[in-house]
Formats: C-alpha cells, sequence, structure tokens
C-alpha cells in the first residue's frame, strides 16, 4: 500500500511536521490567574504521545481584557512562559511540534465558564473566584454593541488603542517563541475581537477600521503584521478565520483576507465558521461529517495557500480521503481528540502504514508492538467486534 498522505510529512518554512495530523486549540478554562498548570501538561501531552504532528494550545490571551473566563490562559507577561515551556518542551519529548494560539475575545470577554452557563460574569462572582483586578477585565470592542441580546454593552477602542492592541499580539509571539513554540496561530474566528472587526454587524466604525470591506479588514492584518515582524522567518504562521459567519462575512470574503495576509507572512488559514451572531451558522446546528472542508477547499484552490480542515473529521479514511482530493492540506480534530487520544496511532493502524507503532513515544512502542508480533490475531478495541 502507498504512504497515507495523512501520514506524510510537511514542511512549512523550517518546520517538518511528522504527518498532517493537528490538534486543534480547544478551551480548557483551567488556568489559574492565566497560568498554566498540569492540566495542560497533561492535556497535550496526550495527544503528543498519541502521534499527532502538531498539537496547539488553546487561545491564549494576549491581553488582560482578552480574557474570556476566569479559567483562560494568558501570554501578556514573561511571567507566564515558564509554565508554558514546560508543555512545549515535554510535547517535543513526545516526537510532535508545539503550536499555541493567540486570541483576544473582545465584547465576547467576561463570561462564565460554559458549563457555569456561559452568561456575563458578575464581578461578585469573579472576586469570589480570586479576581481581583475586575476593572481592568474590561469589555472592548470595535463599535460598542453587545454580543447578544441582554449583554452587557463594550466600550469601542479608540484608533490609538487599536495599534495597541495590535503590537500586543506581537509581543505576545515574541514570548511564544521564548517559550520554544514551533508555530503561532493568530485567532480570528468565533465572535472574538479581530473577527468583531471583520463583520459588519459587530463593527460599525466609520474610520479606517470601518465602513468597507477593505477597512473592516485593516485590523487582522496590521495583527498579521504585528505578529509576523516578532516571530522568526523560519517559523509557520497560522491563521483561524471563520469562513462562514452568516452575518456578513462569508468565503469569498475569507478568500480576499487570505490572499491580502499570504504575502505578509501567512502561511496556512485555518478554516472554521460561525461565532458572530448567538446561534450556530447554517449547517452547524446539526452538522454533517466533514461540513466546514468546503471552506478549506474554496481558501485553498482560490487563494493559493495552504489549509487547514476542521469540523466533525471523525474516520482515519475521513481525513486521508480530504487529503487525497486535494481539499485540503492538514487535517485538524478537536472533540475527536478528546474521545480518543490516540486518534492518530489508531488511524496508522487502520490505514496500515505504522505495523511497529514507530509514531509514539517508547514506552508505548514497546509494549503495542510486542503484542502485535506475539498475538497478530488481536484486534484493538477501535476496530469493532473481533
Amino acid at each position: 500500500m502507498n504512504q497515507p498522505l495523512l501520514f506524510t510529512p510537511l514542511r512549512l518554512r523550517e518546520l517538518e511536521l511528522k504527518n498532517r495530523v493537528v490538534v486543534a486549540p480547544m478551551h480548557q478554562y483551567s488556568a489559574v490567574n492565566g497560568f498554566a498548570n498540569d492540566w495542560h501538561l497533561m492535556n497535550a501531552g496526550r495527544y503528543a504521545a498519541g502521534g499527532a504532528g502538531l498539537v496547539i494550545l488553546e487561545s491564549t490571551k494576549i491581553e488582560r481584557r482578552g480574557c474570556g473566563t476566569v479559567g483562560d490562559l494568558g501570554i501578556w507577561d514573561d511571567a507566564f512562559v515558564p509554565q508554558l515551556a514546560r508543555i512545549v518542551e515535554f510535547v517535543h519529548r513526545c516526537g510532535a511540534a508545539a503550536g499555541i494560539q493567540l486570541g483576544h475575545s473582545g465584547r465576547k470577554a467576561r463570561i462564565e465558564r460554559p458549563w457555569e452557563g456561559g452568561r456575563p460574569l458578575a464581578r461578585i462572582d469573579a472576586e469570589q473566584q480570586g479576581i481581583t483586578d475586575w476593572e481592568d477585565w474590561e469589555l472592548v470592542a470595535p463599535s460598542a454593541l453587545p454580543a447578544d441580546e441582554g449583554a452587557p454593552v463594550p466600550r469601542a477602542l479608540t484608533r490609538g488603542e487599536i495599534r495597541a492592541v495590535a503590537e500586543a499580539w506581537g509581543k505576545a509571539a515574541a514570548r511564544a517563541h521564548v517559550a520554544g513554540f514551533d508555530t503561532v496561530e493568530i485567532h480570528g474566528a468565533h465572535g472574538f475581537l479581530i473577527h468583531e472587526f471583520l463583520s459588519p454587524l459587530a463593527n460599525q466604525r466609520t474610520d479606517e477600521y470601518g465602513g468597507s470591506e477593505t477597512k473592516r479588514m485593516r485590523f487582522a492584518q496590521e495583527v498579521c503584521e504585528c505578529v509576523r515582524a516578532h516571530w522568526p522567518p523560519g517559523k509557520p504562521l497560522f491563521l483561524r478565520l471563520s469562513a462562514e459567519d452568516d452575518a456578513g462575512w462569508g468565503p469569498a470574503q475569507s478568500v480576499a483576507l487570505a490572499k491580502l495576509v499570504k504575502p505578509m507572512g501567512v502561511d496556512v488559514i485555518d478554516c472554521s465558521s460561525g461565532g458572530i451572531l448567538g446561534k450556530p451558522p447554517a449547517g452547524a446546528a446539526k452538522p454533517a461529517y466533514g461540513y466546514q472542508v468546503p471552506y478549506a477547499e474554496k481558501i485553498r484552490n482560490e487563494a493559493g495557500i495552504k489549509t487547514m480542515a476542521v469540523g466533525l473529521i471523525v474516520h482515519a479514511e475521513q481525513a486521508e480521503g480530504i487529503l487525497q482530493e486535494g481539499r485540503a492540506d492538514l487535517i485538524a480534530l478537536a472533540r475527536e481528540m478528546l474521545y480518543n487520544p490516540n486518534w492518530t496511532m489508531d488511524a496508522a493502524q487502520k490505514l496500515g502504514c505504522d505495523a511497529q507503532f514507530a509514531l509514539v513515544p517508547p514506552p508505548y512502542r514497546y509494549w503495542l508492538a510486542r503484542r502485535a508480533a506475539t498475538v497478530p490475531e488481536v484486534r484493538p478495541s477501535t476496530f469493532g467486534p473481533r
């Protein structure tokens, strides 16, 4: 059998990924005062040990105001670097590349964790959870428009503040480099700050940052510019977009932006959807397998840039088919990785390309290869009944 594309290395600038499987960033809401802890080490480490080529740490906030919940990770200060570096070192030791998503929640900041209701967070509740800087945790946005009906009204950023936020993204990227990360992903999706600037629904400015589609793209470009200036030229840069939000930003606009940021040093567009409205976009309320893959395909073909597909990619054959059909360059999994952190190793077995379990660290490799050689008739539990 030919080597599956899913397990063919991919070179991005000076980084070579051992395979095309990426663990998408997933909020864990488990930081303490912005600091990573053992939960984050365990969570990232198990995907790396399971064979993934790239593990992207969850959205890590570039300034205090950008935190969505009391449990968001932070990187707005050098003090956060050692704990993040510990995670990077362990991911590398397991044989994977380490990425980090840099984000800012904008008007969707200061809310409860989703399993606590996801409602706007009251000051008294925040203080009971140890928050001592409530006044610094300010809701800001391109315009003074709430994220949803009944939500608090954010303060519109001034022109000077907008540039300062873009520069904060750059400084965060510099800290990510010090921590040892191999890739940075700019979070421009899901109704958070960059997406708010892109959206005609959330951005009603009349200056150089709003009004026309071109002006609404300016902030995203400034963030890319600032990050690339602080991020080594040999390291790849990803940008996540909501390629369709059902609120005025869609695939055509995403293609246009991808064309603008590619020459600025963005290497991969991570293609997601939704986030501006208080409901999922059409097709996402009850999605089908691979429902966001068409976005990755369109942006890849029309913008001439590498793309990463994500969204209900569950099975090995499904992931391989997306690559074989030229619809994306990388495959990202999120919730399926939560269900099966060893998905990558399992997919390699099902595609018949890793008989010796070379994808995983020696403590796993030794025992699994030995069982396969000793009792080859044994079928792993993920293969169904014997």
